[in-house]
């Protein structure tokens, strides 16, 4: 059996009930961090309030060699935990796909997503947003700004009235033995805000540190906020499309936007 864990947003108490039973069941636990990663709890914290070793995956281990995990899989119960959800990155949908080939049953155990939490937190209303996009840093997509795609995500989105919301670039390099040597650089909001607003002086709406006792949400034209700073990271941001009048509301009442950088309600 192998079982994919969602440990949800921020440290390793945001996992659910039934994703704490997985692991205490698995006899062996396996984690990547490549695609997301915990803000508030290290790998020796997560595990030490499960009790248990965890095998960290870099990139390679899970998309170029996930022999390991299937052969743990197949002879017992393995766990596989990735932060927020586990199964919204293309990569663990193919290795649910490699288990499914070789006969081994699979079980999701779902955790809170960004998508969800920034919808939450912003009060923008979860059925209005659109096609999601990530912004990567301009040197990992070997240009200067932003890519062409981010753009015409964000622009068809609000043609359609909808709201964006923009994944920011992660790059961590994660050792096998689960310590963090090299580089780690996160996208903040503000340099978010700062590429985008060469393309767009949009409202946009900066989320730190969802799903953390004391998350950051502010609302502002891209040019505003890309002159903050909204702390250490995780962050997401996102670019609303037309506001209903209670999404209105919320933005003033929850994330501080001005008056004059909200649009009229529709």
């Amino acid at each position: 059996m192998l079982t994919f864990v969602g440990l949800g947003l921020y440290d390793e108490r945001s996992i659910t009930v039934e994703g704490r039973e997985a692991i205490a069941d698995a006899d062996r636990v396996f984690a990547e961090f490549y695609t997301s990663r915990l803000a508030g709890a290290t790998l020796e914290e997560l595990a030490a309030y499960h009790g248990a070793e965890i095998e960290t995956r870099d990139r390679a281990g899970v998309e170029g060699d996930p022999e390991p995990i299937l052969e743990a899989a197949a002879a017992g119960d393995a766990a596989f935990l990735t932060a927020g959800d586990t199964m919204i990155s293309t990569t663990h949908v193919d290795l649910r796909l490699r288990a499914d080939e070789r006969g081994i049953d699979t079980e999701i155990v779902h955790g809170t997503t960004a998508g969800s939490a920034a919808a939450s937190l912003t009060g923008l209303q979860n059925y209005r947003f659109g096609k999601a996009t990530t912004l990567p840093f301009p040197y990992a997509h070997g240009g200067d700004g932003v890519p062409a795609s981010v753009v015409e995500t964000i622009e068809t989105n609000r043609s359609r009235g909808l709201h964006t919301l923009v994944y920011l670039d992660i790059k961590v390099g994660l050792g096998p033995d689960g310590r963090e040597p090299g580089r780690e650089e996160y996208m903040t909001a503000d340099r978010a805000a700062a590429l985008l607003r060469e393309e767009l002086d949009a409202l946009g709406v900066a989320v730190a540190r969802a799903g953390s006792p004391a998350p950051v949400v502010e609302a502002d034209r891209l040019s505003a906020l890309a002159d903050r700073t909204f702390g250490e990271p995780l962050h997401l941001l996102v670019v609303p499309g037309d506001l209903h009048v209670i999404e209105r509301e919320a933005l003033a009442a929850l994330a501080g936007a001005p008056e004059g950088a909200l649009p009229k309600p529709v």
